[in-house]
């Protein structure tokens, strides 16, 4: 077998699933109940990070939360200060990759 196969969580509970970690990437399955989300943190790579289902509520640095639909995709830079949320009802399901992963030491020209 060529491919290497990764399963991930299909319910509506809230999870964090590290799904790949990798020297080349770091992939994560989130779902997140209304009020759940991620603690305030700052970026520890830089983050791609898609709607899959629900709305979400990202606070970044100092500015004012903002609302994405699914089908979404954000980038994220490195260092940057995520308040991340479920406001609605509705499970909140997101993809987070980051690329490279932390601790990289890649230069930045192969990024």
């Amino acid at each position: 077998m060529v491919e290497k196969v990764f399963k991930m969580n299909s319910g509506d509970e809230s999870v964090v699933e590290k799904v790949i970690q990798d020297d080349n990437l770091h992939y994560l399955h989130m779902v997140f109940d209304k009020d759940r989300g991620l603690p305030e943190h700052h970026s520890n790579a830089p983050v791609y990070m898609t709607v899959l289902r629900g709305r979400l509520s990202i606070r970044l640095d100092e500015q004012e939360a903002h609302e994405y639909d699914r089908g979404t995709i954000l980038q994220i830079p490195f260092n940057t200060k995520m308040n991340v949320k479920n406001t609605r009802e509705e499970p909140l399901e997101l993809i987070v990759v980051k690329a490279p992963p932390p601790g990289s030491n890649k230069p930045v020209s192969d990024r």
